[in-house]
């Protein structure tokens, strides 16, 4: 029970060490990604391959989660409104709730998720085949012929999926409240952009940019490191959707708090 407790200590000093130093691995595939980024007839077909895989199948999921989240919040708030007797209202609390902090998230998730763990097996499946090393014998660096592109063409259909996500849930929010709340059309348009500022739509897509940076880089990273054979490819699927989570929401804590302080909000 004694050598129990002593070993205790000891395990999560080497868990916490092997966590910093898998971020400090994970940081750097990101920056050695970016570095040969100005060589773009290098990597400018895949990334437009991989930018057309993203957007195929990140589309449509990305719509029929943006419309149950837009009714949801629609009928949540209408309610409460409508107590309040500011029912008129419930367009502009529902398009600022989609375009500050439920866009970025969804399309981040949705390319973590979807496009990520494809992203990650095909790494991981490059990996145990020797893919990887055999790129490095023929002096080809593997991060910036495969991490590069993925890259950017994560952020840029993380930040594209933001206006599909805007729609899908505003037209949601209003079916639910215009139609079964009973909310005049001319009611809830009229105060939509009423909490919004120009900074707020910049500030999403930045958001999102970052996000999908985040997303891609954590599932390159993942399925170039992960264990040979197929339950080795598979635990690195899983472990890029959670660890991209996490850091996601971080993230976006983070922006928006420093956002908040340098720009109030509009009242």
């Amino acid at each position: 029970m004694v050598l129990s407790l002593n070993k205790a200590p000891d395990l999560a000093r080497r868990r916490v060490g092997t966590a910093l130093d898998e971020t400090g691995l994970l940081c750097v595939t990101l920056l050695e990604g970016l570095r040969r980024t100005w060589d773009v007839r290098q990597w400018w077909g895949e990334f437009i391959e991989q930018c057309w895989f993203l957007a195929r199948v990140t589309s449509v999921p990305v719509m029929l989660i943006a419309v149950p989240l837009g009714a949801t919040i629609s009928l949540q708030v209408g309610d409460i409104a409508r107590q309040l007797g500011a029912a008129s209202g419930t367009g502009a609390l529902l398009v600022s709730a989609m375009v500050q902090q439920v866009a970025p998230l969804a399309a981040a998730l949705l390319v973590s998720g979807v496009g990520g763990s494809a992203i990650t097996s095909d790494m991981g499946a490059r990996n145990i085949r020797d893919e990887l090393s055999a790129m490095e014998v023929m002096g080809i660096n593997p991060i910036h012929r495969l991490v590069t592109p993925r890259l950017w063409a994560g952020s840029t259909v993380s930040a594209l999926l933001c206006s599909v996500v805007i729609l899908a849930g505003v037209l949601g929010g209003y079916y639910f409240n215009v139609i079964q709340q009973g909310v005049s059309p001319g009611a809830f348009f009229d105060g939509s952009t009423t909490l919004l500022q120009f900074s707020d739509l910049l500030v999403t897509l930045f958001k999102a940019w970052v996000f999908g940076f985040i997303a891609a880089a954590v599932a390159c990273y993942m399925g170039m490191n992960c264990d040979y054979g197929p339950v080795g490819v598979g635990r690195a699927v899983n472990k890029a959707v959670v660890v991209t989570s996490i850091i996601v929401f971080a993230v976006n804590y983070t922006i928006q708090m420093l956002y908040q302080v340098l720009v109030p909000p509009r009242f």
